[in-house]
């Protein structure tokens, strides 16, 4: 029997509503170079188009929106390896509220200058030794600040789930969809809405290797804890998967696969060679799934998120030439 959940598929709709002609409506693109490799038919729903460079502004920008007035003109308050950072700040802006935003002290510049342009305010910590957590709630508490966390959050799940929404009202008669995992939000999300009109399709998170912690989770049958993971996907290297969308997770997602760093940077390669579009090591999660045969998919239909496309032309020129040097 399935438990209550935290989000609900109407909820999903709600933000739908909510975010309408405020995020982009991302474009779904195909290749057939790409079916030919993997020997399905591939949907690419492409969030590294969305507002802010990734899916995140979709929950962001609900979340802020459900707030009171006076909680919205007191501000709030993230902790953020990024993408979640400048979503917030971005959202905050539009609806006339502030950001302050808690954010590892090795953040690629590229990103900590995005966010600090939407006009937040910075507070860093090492990702290694600081507790963002004790951090986040402090301010919150000294500043009167709401707390949004990146994907424990029921309107940031909702929000996110809205990208699926959008891809069924395009592409229906999809027998999968395969979504970039890291906190869980933007599966839960996905997972949350899907089962209600797409329940008979496939769903599967994918995740790093190196910090599988909700494929562990799944395993144990509860969320477990890792050691914050060294990889090249810093969008996903949080060590614990969230309270709310684990459940979510649990009950709802088909699989949880893996992939290796080198994986990720073949599917950056091929997006960038193939269909000429720049997508972070996060953002590439479900094609590295799909192009290295983590999932059974074989005269199918398949949707597929790309999550991101935040990363600057310097990093993204040092990761394939650090790819070269190692082939």
């Amino acid at each position: 029997m399935t438990p209550h959940l935290a989000v609900s598929a109407e909820d999903v709709y709600a933000a739908a509503k909510r975010i309408a002609g405020v995020a982009h409506r991302t474009p779904v693109l195909t290749s057939r170079t790409l079916d030919l490799q993997v020997g399905a038919t591939v949907f690419l729903k492409c969030e590294n188009f969305q507002r802010a460079g990734s899916f995140k502004f979709r929950g962001a920008y609900n979340a802020i929106a459900r707030l009171d007035n006076d909680s919205r003109r007191r501000g709030v308050v993230v902790f953020s390896f990024g993408n979640h950072a400048r979503a917030v700040a971005c959202a905050a802006r539009i609806l006339g509220s502030r950001a302050v935003v808690v954010m590892p002290a090795d953040t690629p510049p590229s990103k900590v200058t995005a966010t600090a342009g939407y006009g937040a305010e910075l507070v860093t910590f090492d990702r290694y030794t600081d507790d963002r957590f004790t951090i986040s709630d402090r301010l919150a508490a000294e500043r009167g600040l709401t707390l949004i966390p990146p994907y424990d959050h029921a309107d940031v799940i909702a929000g996110a789930g809205t990208t699926a929404v959008e891809l069924w009202d395009d592409i229906d008669d999809l027998d999968a969809l395969i979504v970039p995992l890291g906190g869980g939000g933007h599966l839960a999300g996905c997972a949350t809405v899907l089962r209600t009109i797409a329940p008979t399709t496939r769903l599967v998170g994918v995740e790093t290797e190196a910090g599988d912690k909700n494929r562990r989770s799944v395993r144990a049958g509860r969320p477990v804890f890792i050691p914050v993971p060294r990889t090249t996907a810093d969008g996903v290297t949080g060590e614990r998967t969230g309270l709310l969308t684990f459940p979510i997770i649990q009950h709802l997602v088909d699989e949880v696969v893996v992939v290796t760093d080198e994986e990720i940077l073949t599917a950056m390669t091929f997006l960038s060679d193939r269909m000429k579009m720049v997508v972070e090591p996060s953002g590439a999660l479900a094609v590295a799934a799909l192009l290295a045969g983590r999932v059974r998919i074989t005269h199918q239909r398949v949707g597929v998120i790309l999550s991101g496309g935040n990363i600057s032309a310097d990093l993204f020129s040092e990761l394939f030439t650090g790819t070269a040097r190692r082939r």
